[in-house]
């Protein structure tokens, strides 16, 4: 490739526009979303976002666990401001308001002129890679997610979930007809700022496989990144634009875009980010802010590097988030009586036994196959 024509790959991490962000896409008024971080939009090849919501005003949300989100189907303006293209949709909000909210956000982007991956009617559609051609260099980008509420209730649309082998063949079937494969993956554990020993042994194999860089989202925190076999890897960009109540000047609250750039080799840009603090939007880190933010990322970067310092901070994040596990297999649920055992007012109801019982049905692959077809049944 001639040097200086490099194709460049602009991703962000997780862009849910709630709160105040939602409010300021109703009034038209993007440069106070955008600010100064504008700039890091324009003169790209390409533009590429986690849009983590559906864009819909259906009332009622589907059944599951944990907060639904969305946002009013005005908000498309935000990712045409920001002149996105993609918007990968592969995510475990995406389904919150089910097929119809589904299908709605898709129907719209396409409207717009912005290209989905990552979500289909069926499965296959939920597989298809975006394909891009720039410059004569043919691209492919893969979308998947962690297998949290992807499927509608009724069946229908899905997201794509991550399935060894399926994954696995996509790359191959991606890498054959392109020049260039881009994995972009949601998942990972909520609020923990390093990838598990697990996730670092998947990612690498799927760098393996073809892949030929990974992007990660959907932790609300900023990870770190490697480069494997000459291929960047990157653990968790951080939220982009998520503007949420009682979250500011945290780890919530700063994250980074990538621009990669796509030549014989692949190298890339890193662009600092703090948003939904104070005043709401995305912007620029000051020259203080940004050597503290590169600070922390070398430091987690350094952690990744190391597989013992690795599993030795994995095993410190179970030990923080046991008594929240554990509330979550007692047989009760609920906050006094979770407060009530963890202060040993009342004992733990789960004997070891059933520990040990629950631990095999849940690691052995046979009967986990058979206790999520039980578990999702009448749901």
């Amino acid at each position: 490739m001639v040097p200086g024509s490099e194709i460049k790959v602009l991703i962000t991490g997780d862009l849910c526009p709630l709160n105040r962000i939602e409010d300021l896409a109703l009034q038209n008024n993007f440069q106070a979303i955008f600010n100064d971080y504008i700039d890091v939009f324009r003169n790209n090849d390409l533009n590429v976002t986690d849009l983590e919501c559906p864009l819909t005003l259906i009332k009622e949300g589907r059944l599951k666990t944990g907060p639904h989100q969305k946002a009013n189907p005005r908000c498309i303006e935000i990712l045409k401001y920001a002149g996105i293209n993609l918007a990968a949709l592969a995510n475990n909000h995406i389904m919150d308001y089910g097929s119809k909210g589904a299908e709605e956000t898709m129907n719209l982007c396409h409207n717009n002129g912005i290209a989905t991956t990552g979500v289909g009617e069926n499965i296959a559609e939920a597989r298809k890679a975006y394909e891009i051609t720039i410059r004569n260099k043919k691209l492919s980008i893969l979308n998947i997610a962690d297998n949290e509420f992807l499927t509608a209730t009724d069946g229908s649309y899905q997201a794509n979930p991550i399935v060894l082998p399926t994954i696995y063949y996509d790359i191959v079937n991606a890498k054959s007809a392109s020049d260039y494969v881009i994995l972009i993956i949601h998942a990972g554990n909520e609020f923990y700022e390093l990838p598990s020993p697990r996730t670092k042994e998947l990612y690498r194999f799927l760098i393996d496989s073809g892949a030929d860089a990974i992007i990660s989202n959907h932790t609300h925190c900023f990870s770190g990144y490697e480069i494997y076999k000459g291929k960047p890897v990157f653990y968790g960009l951080g939220n982009f634009i998520y503007d949420w109540p009682g979250k500011q000047n945290t780890d919530w609250n700063k994250g980074y875009a990538v621009k990669l750039l796509l030549s014989d080799s692949i190298s890339f840009e890193l662009f600092p980010l703090k948003q939904g603090n104070e005043i709401p939007g995305v912007f620029h880190l000051n020259d203080q802010e940004k050597s503290a933010f590169l600070e922390v990322l070398e430091y987690r970067n350094s952690i990744i590097a190391n597989d013992s310092k690795l599993s030795s901070a994995f095993s410190e994040y179970i030990h923080k988030v046991t008594p929240m596990y554990d509330s979550f297999i007692e047989p009760y649920f609920g906050k006094i009586y979770n407060a009530l055992r963890q202060r040993h007012f009342i004992p733990n109801l789960l004997n070891k036994r059933k520990r040990l019982l629950l631990l095999n049905l849940t690691r052995c692959e046979a009967h986990r196959d058979v206790l999520l077809k039980i578990l999702s049944r009448d749901l």
